[in-house]
């Protein structure tokens, strides 16, 4: 999730435990505590490919969070010398900050390597949009009501509040995307349209409108589908993929990492001379976060390179505006279904 979400949701969890015995500074070192996984962001990895796919890693880990928790606790002991909580207390608080925090992370598409290094696949459940104002807002009104507070127990009363409200708004997330995944294997049913895999996430800032992506053996589906659409059925769009031009460099480290993060659900283009590597995860027609260049034609022959980020347009105004427009307006008209769904539309 943004920085944002994961700040007001550690102060949050800060403020329900500590409020009442350190007051309004327990949301402050609750935020404070809630970013030190991403902090890894920092540290340079040598090339794009891997400062995309080691994000989340040894930072998100369960096992390297519970190792560094006595460390934090220990500093948090110091700054408050004269509070009445004890070592074991900033202890247990520290770790609960820390594992909501990438328990949150993989609630995205993306999701987080909370068992490395024993099992570096990442965990995600894609039930929610990276940013999303309405699992923050509750607790961005709790964080700032608490900060308005005086009374210890008032303002832990607001940061229960905040984290009911937004865990509720949760566990909707998880139901609605349930009912997409029943909604997207019908329709793909429906309209005898085979494939190898299909994924459902939240578009923009929402959980109304979910997009799919249906990888086949000649490319891929896009399609959409809101919640407040009449009838359980979605319609496609087909693009091309061209994964057939890694042959040559089946052995590349950077084409092989990415296949295995994005578990599958890349694009493959040749785009001038260059090979690149899209994944279909984050954005939508004609725009995606993040593409890489791993290879180069060379007449003949395609020939790996050091990985370098692919530059992406991001998305307009207008293409922002029509996910809100696609919210209340009806399925797509112009879609292609059926047999012809196979085929460039």
């Amino acid at each position: 999730m943004d920085s944002v979400s994961q700040f007001v949701l550690g102060a949050a969890v800060g403020g329900a435990l500590l409020g009442p015995k350190i007051g309004r500074k327990a949301l402050l070192w609750g935020g404070v505590i809630a970013t030190v996984p991403d902090l890894d962001v920092f540290v340079p990895l040598g090339d794009p490919v891997s400062n995309f796919t080691y994000h989340r890693s040894a930072s998100h880990s369960l096992f390297v969070l519970t190792l560094l928790t006595p460390l934090l606790a220990w500093l948090m002991q110091r700054f408050h010398r004269s509070s009445p909580v004890s070592f074991k207390a900033w202890a247990g608080v520290v770790w609960l900050i820390l594992v909501t925090h990438v328990l949150l992370d993989c609630f995205t598409v993306y999701g987080t390597q909370i068992f490395w290094p024993f099992w570096p696949d990442p965990v995600g459940w894609g039930t929610i949009f990276i940013v999303d104002p309405l699992y923050t807002l509750p607790l961005l009104v709790a964080v700032l009501g608490g900060l308005c507070l005086r009374e210890p127990r008032r303002l832990r009363r607001w940061s229960n509040w905040g984290l009911a409200v937004s865990s509720l708004y949760l566990a909707f997330t998880v139901g609605a995307k349930l009912h997409v995944d029943r909604v997207v294997a019908g329709s793909l049913a429906e309209q005898d349209i085979p494939y190898r895999q299909f994924m459902t996430v939240p578009s923009y800032f929402n959980t109304i409108l979910w997009r799919t992506v249906v990888m086949t053996d000649e490319g891929y589906l896009e399609g959409f589908y809101s919640l407040t659409d009449p009838e359980p059925r979605i319609g496609f769009r087909a693009y091309p993929s061209q994964p057939r031009l890694l042959a040559q460099v089946g052995d590349s480290w950077a084409a092989q990492r990415l296949a295995w993060f994005t578990k599958g659900f890349y694009r493959v283009l040749q785009e001038g001379d260059w090979i690149t590597m899209t994944d279909l995860r984050m954005g939508q027609e004609p725009y995606y976060v993040f593409s890489f260049r791993v290879a180069v034609r060379q007449g003949e022959q395609i020939v790996a390179i050091v990985n370098e980020r692919h530059p992406q347009p991001g998305p307009s105004p207008r293409a922002l505006s029509q996910v809100w427009e696609r919210i209340f307006t009806g399925p797509e008209t112009d879609s292609c279904t059926g047999s012809e769904a196979m085929l460039a539309c």
